[in-house]
């Protein structure tokens, strides 16, 4: 059984905005089975779960839910969504930190529905 800190939170947010589970699951649009599963610690939240969560409510700070950093409910100083630094989408980011004989090490896609993919680098 899968018993973590986001479990927790999530119970949080329910409790936070007075919700029953089958109310969650309505408003974000899964299974009542699913977040019961997930508050039983059966199973984990997938990213759409977690997505469609931040969506719903933006209140919830996307990076408090996932690892505790941040607030809830999110104040102006945190955003419920991350936001690039620097440049846009497409562009790549470098600081005066960075390395400049560094490389990719992997590469993440989201997509619009939730889903994603992962690629990693080819070592040579």
């Amino acid at each position: 059984m899968v018993n973590d800190d986001i479990t927790n939170r999530i119970k949080i947010v329910i409790s936070h905005y007075g919700l029953s589970v089958t109310s969650l699951a309505e408003s974000i649009g899964v299974q009542r089975s699913s977040i019961s599963h997930i508050l039983n610690g059966r199973n984990r939240p997938s990213l759409d779960f977690v997505m469609k969560l931040v969506k719903t409510y933006p209140e919830v700070n996307l990076y408090w839910l996932l690892i505790g950093k941040g607030h809830f409910p999110s104040t102006s100083e945190f955003s419920s969504s991350p936001s690039l630094p620097k440049g846009t989408m497409g562009e790549s980011y470098s600081s005066s930190e960075s390395k400049k004989d560094s490389e990719p090490i992997r590469m993440v896609v989201f997509y619009s529905d939730g889903t994603f993919e992962s690629f990693d680098a080819k070592k040579t």
